[in-house]
């Protein structure tokens, strides 16, 4: 978990802010039993709020990758000043709904708070890039990033799950409290801690621009040399392996994510309903952890196409898995959360090594703009078929994700060597 660079305490204080920062991207999502019981919101609802969350960081990694944010400014401050917005979009967005029951207001939010999560999830990684950078000549991992975003992703993923278990906390307080609202107001205060973790817990990376006055590195490249970079998702066949690998994984990721309530749902409800869906998408840390340590020998990109194929497999095998006893159900859930996230970090590590160095923040970012446009669409289309289809027939072509995948990951099976 260490490197050259990196002291002890660096990863271990990142991985918690990440954990913190990202907890606001689900918290709807928890609530929305609760928020369809008490103002009679549709079913619909759901995939459209998620869509706006996706929506917003779409446009917020857009307009970061563009203006060079997360290469050109001091990358703690902002993460810093985006977990504080994304706080406050989670509280007005409660607001929003106390006071005026304004589902309209609502998606503007969340659509709000996903613009400000790009400030947090891929400058995250872009910090963790600036402590362990590989080393030229190394192993498969010689400089401990696959392992490091490993950890970093994990976080995500137990981030985004929080919400669900907060909301099975306060399921249990009287009932005249507001358990979602509790849910908000805690994911939010959640973000808060994370900025100021980052801010006030971490130096700054050997050669990282400083926190001064500007916040500003010295001038970076001209505005062709940086469009070329972006354009290294086409143009360099490494990065358009690892970029295009990640697109496939996310076709499925957040899509099961967001149906995954809707398949516990034919066997739980309440309460263990919500502890099983933080348990089944928290899993997903497991995934990343232990990704990332086996990364450092077997090389990121067998690891990110295993873990893809597994759950490609977990796709196909769905139509049995639904109708099976109840724990060889809960055994395929668990495989599938474990693996649907876990290949995540080992791509991102595949597209920061191969990118141009002077612009892997922003070739990272605009990789995650392009992967959750593509989550967008999948969330719409899957979502409103699993409305009108059974589940059995709807989750198997998700595996189409995983597969092209797969496919997309071949250039770099041969190009990585043990450490």
């Amino acid at each position: 978990m260490t490197s050259a660079l990196a002291p002890p305490r660096v990863l271990p204080r990142l991985v918690l802010a990440q954990f913190a920062g990202t907890s606001p991207w689900f918290a709807v999502n928890a609530v929305m039993p609760d928020l369809q019981q008490a103002y009679g919101w549709p079913d619909s609802a759901l995939g459209t709020l998620t869509s706006a969350v996706q929506f917003g960081f779409i446009l917020g990694t857009l307009v970061f990758a563009l203006g060079g944010v997360a290469d050109r400014y001091n990358a703690r401050r902002v993460f810093l000043l985006c977990a504080l917005a994304a706080a406050g979009c989670t509280l007005a967005a409660l607001a929003a709904v106390v006071w005026a029951a304004d589902l309209a207001a609502l998606h503007v939010l969340r659509a709000a708070t996903g613009f400000f999560l790009a400030g947090i999830y891929p400058v995250g990684m872009k910090i963790a890039a600036q402590w362990y950078p590989s080393r030229p000549g190394g192993g498969a991992d010689s400089g401990g990033l696959g392992n490091a975003l490993g950890w970093l992703v994990g976080a995500l993923v137990l981030g985004s799950a929080s919400p669900h278990a907060l909301r099975g906390l306060l399921a249990a307080l009287p009932s005249d409290t507001l358990p979602w609202g509790g849910v908000m107001v805690g994911v939010a205060a959640l973000a808060v801690a994370g900025g100021l973790l980052v801010a006030l817990g971490l130096p700054d990376a050997p050669g990282a621009p400083a926190a001064g006055s500007a916040g500003m590195a010295p001038p970076r490249p001209g505005l062709r040399t940086h469009l070329r970079a972006l354009g290294s998702l086409w143009t360099e066949r490494r990065v358009r392996a690892s970029a295009f690998g990640y697109f496939g994984h996310m076709v499925e990721l957040y899509t099961l994510w967001v149906l995954m309530p809707l398949i516990l749902a034919t066997r739980l409800q309440g309460p263990g309903l919500s502890w099983a869906a933080f348990f089944v998408l928290g899993a997903g840390m497991l995934g990343c952890v232990l990704g990332g340590i086996v990364a450092r020998r077997r090389g990121s990109a067998r690891v990110a196409t295993v873990q893809l194929a597994t759950s490609g497999l977990c796709c196909a095998i769905a139509p049995w898995a639904l109708g099976a006893p109840d724990l060889l159900f809960a055994l395929w859930l668990v495989v599938w959360g474990i693996t649907v996230a876990g290949d995540s970090p080992q791509l991102s590590t595949l597209t920061a090594r191969n990118a141009p160095a002077h612009a892997v923040g922003s070739v990272l970012t605009f990789t995650n703009c392009i992967g959750f446009a593509i989550s967008i669409v999948s969330i719409e289309f899957f979502v409103r078929w699993a409305a009108q289809a059974p589940l059995a027939t709807v989750l198997p072509w998700l595996g189409l994700g995983p597969l092209l995948g797969v496919l997309a990951l071949r250039p770099l099976w041969r190009g990585e060597r043990g450490g």
